[in-house]
């Protein structure tokens, strides 16, 4: 390279580093450690667990900070206070949600999930009241929990004491709840359409919390040339969509609008009726993106969270025999749980949510978005900035909890035993963004863990100390990593 061709690209560098500058001084930024053109802060980043780079830049810009990932602005909000006060407090301004490109692409900006504005009001609206009129966080819903608690009982009998992998089974129980709410149907545990459905579900989760699905989310034009896992999930969620549009195919054809079955009932007859509507969001694409959305957010965050509730327990027998004691002295084991008994089973309360916290299933939380200029704290976040009010922060906040990093369900628990309530608990999220199946997940979450503590205790191949708590990835979600438990009849 001659000397005239340095000294054009170092003068490119130096404009474009004072254009960063300016546009930081311009709109009143947050601070942030410096980046470099094109690539932001990327070099400097833990890729494998991003959100711990975050929090260790937090020490020094604060709990409001500025940082690039690639070209893209980003705004980190840390800690619960931080954390409230944006997406509670000042909620509507934080209401947006961020373009997240591999979702974009997927779902063509449709659905429940990444959409703004009407759109997301009147799906978000609608959903909430169908999932609610079917059952979600009521009797009706607790009874078909109970049913499938059964199905996966006998699923862990079959096992007769030898180690397996819980993975497959807590999937497609989990999943079977959800598919009742918007199917209508629960799958055989063999019916292999369905168990290869839920094997593309995790390779989803794995990709997007994976650092290729990351870099696709930085540099989504460069990685799209280019081959790599991600061309394959593409298809195979494509297979789920297919899946999905001949499920509302079938509903449409045995529709009875007197009579709905489920959520995808519900929506036809809503699509129906405003279908001389021209800006309507009741439409095909709208069905399908949502059908999509909740059908894999309503497997894969509760049997992740129930996973790693085994893996803890067997972590620590001691807890997990506790749980037990109080279960048989309150419900016994002839009989199924039922969401009134959680009150009289303090202990196992606190476990269940301590798993939670401690789990912090999706550490950065799901992007929020700047769709307007937002004045925060003596700051400026332009429009078109990505946020991230990191949950990680909140649920690890040394100001809101004792052993911020252990597992110890004494901080659910006062002096006297009785369950106790933290404000910093918000695994799912707050404000107007937080999550739809919030109901649903905590009903699952007792209902599952509380049956299978009934009536089998939990080991593993090699005792507790063989058993490895820490994440396999750290992405957009922290993943457990595989593992082998034997499931003993008590």
């Amino acid at each position: 390279m001659d000397i005239s061709s340095t000294s054009l690209l170092v003068g490119l560098v130096v404009v474009l580093l004072l254009f960063v500058r300016w546009r930081r001084k311009t709109y009143r930024l947050p601070p942030g450690p410096p980046a470099l053109p094109l690539l932001g802060n990327i070099l400097t980043m833990d890729n494998r667990a991003p959100f711990k780079t975050f929090l260790k830049w937090s020490e020094t810009y604060g709990p409001v900070m500025t940082a690039y990932l690639g070209t893209q602005r980003v705004v980190v909000l840390v800690g619960y206070d931080t954390v409230k006060e944006a997406l509670v407090d000042n909620a509507d301004d934080f209401v947006g949600r961020a373009p997240v490109p591999f979702v974009l692409r997927a779902l063509k900006g449709y659905g429940l999930t990444i959409s703004n504005g009407e759109r997301w009001r009147q799906l978000r609206r609608f959903t909430l009241t169908t999932l609610r009129d079917f059952g979600m966080g009521r009797k009706r819903m607790e009874g078909w929990i109970q049913e499938e608690s059964r199905y996966l009982l006998d699923a862990f009998r079959e096992t007769k004491s030898h180690p397996f992998d819980p993975t497959a089974y807590l999937s497609r129980t989990v999943s079977n709840v959800i598919c009742a709410l918007v199917f209508g149907q629960r799958f055989s545990y063999e019916d292999n359409n369905f168990l290869r459905l839920l094997q593309i579900f995790s390779g989803v989760l794995r990709f997007g919390s994976s650092s290729w699905g990351q870099l696709y989310n930085i540099f989504p034009r460069l990685v799209e040339l280019i081959p790599g896992k991600h061309h394959q999930i593409m298809d195979e969620l494509e297979e789920i969509k297919t899946f999905s549009m001949g499920k509302i195919q079938k509903h449409k054809e045995t529709l009875d609008p007197a009579n709905p079955r489920d959520f995808i009932d519900c929506f036809l007859i809503r699509l129906k009726q405003e279908k001389d509507i021209p800006n309507t969001e009741f439409h095909y694409d709208n069905m399908t993106a949502t059908v999509l959305n909740l059908f894999l957010a309503g497997t894969e965050t509760t049997s992740t969270t129930i996973r790693y509730a085994l893996m803890l327990l067997i972590k620590h027998p001691e807890i997990q025999e506790h749980m037990q004691k109080e279960i048989d002295a309150v419900i016994g084991q002839d009989r199924s749980p039922m969401m009134d008994d959680r009150k009289s089973l303090p202990f196992t309360d606190a476990v269940i949510h301590e798993v939670q916290r401690f789990v912090d299933l999706v550490p950065l939380n799901v992007p929020h978005y700047a769709i307007r200029d937002i004045a925060f704290r003596g700051y400026m976040i332009p429009k078109d900035t990505v946020i991230l009010p990191m949950l990680h922060s909140v649920l690890r906040d040394k100001d809101h909890w004792d052993s911020p990093w252990t597992f110890n369900p004494k901080h659910f628990l006062d002096t006297n035993g009785n369950f106790k309530k933290n404000p910093a608990f918000l695994p799912f999220s707050a404000g107007k963004r937080s999550c739809v199946g919030e109901s649903l997940a905590r009903m699952e979450l007792f209902m599952f863990i509380v049956t299978l503590l009934q009536h089998f205790t939990f080991s593993c191949p090699g005792g507790p100390d063989n058993m490895d708590t820490t994440p396999e990835i750290s992405g957009f979600a922290n993943l457990p990593r595989k593992y082998h438990l034997i499931a003993t009849p008590r």
